[in-house]
């Protein structure tokens, strides 16, 4: 195997995240939290066209109903990408303002996970997995999480990936899932990357049933037997990749979002949207909001 990897994006941005595939428009979403933009990528033109949030934006999801649900710095809000119209829906964290939302996806029926972490100064352990339901209910789920990250469902829909980023912890959890409430069970280590180059960030699954880790400040990504052996790393040419999610028409093509690093000659493309084709693996479709 030889994948063909190409900067798609040269955004630059400062903190590339949560990438989510449209299969009906055929377009990617993606996101530079601390600037507030999300941005929308068509491979069939090239165009990567920006929209400014107003606020920090972790992650999204695209709904049921048209337009989108942002997990941002102020809470979970319905959106608008047309015309920029932002409605409320709840802010979990209003007690805590140094939070703010980061990692997150959909479960199989249309739930929203989404969790928080502490915003710059001195880590801590303070942040939360929620579930935002379609009837607009929020519940939070596991806290004392330093940082949230690596949401994905099985292709079955029946385990819960998730991971702590920080260096303290560097650790990918699963879980059984109760698809019908929703509802976690016990958590399970999945993997422990000590040993690893990369460090959990983002993931995603494929339609084998591996999960897929970006490998943030290691140059790789990682792919895992359902056992949470690796049976795939893929080297980048940027250090901090941080969140995978196969797209393409068929699926078939595996988008990367990356951290910038400045001033660094050996990754000028730092910060930037990749794609990595020639993997011969196809991914799940993600499923919409369904509130």
């Amino acid at each position: 195997m030889d994948p063909k990897i190409t900067c798609v994006a040269p955004t630059r941005s400062t903190v590339g995240e949560g990438a989510v595939w449209d299969d009906c428009e055929n377009v990617l979403w993606w996101v530079d939290i601390p600037a507030g933009i999300v941005y929308r990528y068509d491979p069939a033109t090239g165009e990567n066209r920006a929209h400014e949030v107003g606020e920090p934006v972790g992650c999204l999801a695209l709904r049921e109903a048209g337009g989108m649900v942002l997990a941002t710095k102020s809470g979970f809000w319905f959106w608008d990408p047309e015309t920029g119209e932002k409605t409320a829906i709840h802010d979990p964290e209003a007690h805590l303002p140094e939070n703010r939302f980061n990692d997150g996806t959909t479960d199989g029926q249309g739930r929203f996970w989404a969790g928080t972490m502490k915003d710059g100064g001195d880590p801590q352990a303070r942040g939360t997995f929620y579930r935002l339901d379609p009837d607009l209910t929020v519940t939070a789920w596991r806290g004392g999480i330093w940082t949230t990250n690596g949401l994905a469902f099985s292709p079955d829909g029946k385990t819960m990936y998730h991971s702590d980023s920080n260096a303290r912890v560097r650790t990918i959890y699963a879980c059984d899932y109760d698809r019908e409430t929703g509802t976690p069970g016990a958590v399970q280590v999945f993997r422990d990357t000590n040993g690893l180059p990369g460090r959990p960030d983002g993931g995603t699954v494929d339609a084998e049933g591996c999960y897929w880790q970006a490998g943030i400040e290691g140059w790789q990504l990682y792919r895992y037997s359902p056992e949470g052996a690796v049976i795939l790393t893929v080297d980048m040419p940027i250090e901090k990749p941080s969140k995978p999610m196969f797209g393409g028409e068929k699926l078939d093509v595996l988008y990367v979002t990356s951290l910038g690093v400045p001033d660094d000659p050996k990754q000028p493309e730092a910060g930037s949207l990749f794609s990595v084709e020639g993997l011969g693996i196809r991914g799940v479709p993600q499923t919409r909001f369904a509130g």
